[in-house]
């Protein structure tokens, strides 16, 4: 199943993605880029910055300051993760940066109710935003 994140709610996309891989079904997220969260532009750079800067680099927790990595580790936190059936789940999601060469022949699947228009406000901020706040190269 290949999911397109263009203009997806992070929440919606990682809740569907991991369901997805929950029942078996190997799951490929492109244009994780694309994907949003909802919120103020200065409370969410601020807060992912505190996240990031919290402790010493060496030192757990870990902040994926990539999208596809920042993606997938959204959708970890909404699986089993700490037991072997979360884990062998989670080797199933794969996430890319805009559309891979093996994947651009397949048609990719737009989750229903899930895009950034079903917010209230236009208050929403790109992942690849948040991204390059904390420190992406």
């Amino acid at each position: 199943m290949i999911i397109d994140a263009k203009d997806t709610i992070l929440g919606r996309l990682g809740s569907y993605a991991a369901k997805q891989a929950l029942l078996g079904n190997k799951v490929d997220i492109i244009n994780c880029e694309d994907a949003v969260v909802s919120g103020k532009r200065h409370a969410i750079i601020g807060q992912y910055i505190t996240r990031v800067h919290r402790k010493a680099p060496t030192k757990a927790p870990f902040f994926y300051r990539r999208p596809d990595m920042f993606v997938r580790r959204a959708i970890r936190g909404m699986l089993p993760f700490k037991k072997a059936r979360g884990r062998d789940t989670f080797r199933n999601i794969m996430c890319h940066i805009g559309v891979p060469e093996g994947l651009k022949n397949e048609k990719a699947f737009r989750i229903d109710g899930s895009g950034a228009e079903k917010l209230h406000s236009t208050d929403y901020l790109k992942v690849k935003d948040i991204c390059k706040a904390t420190g992406l190269k």
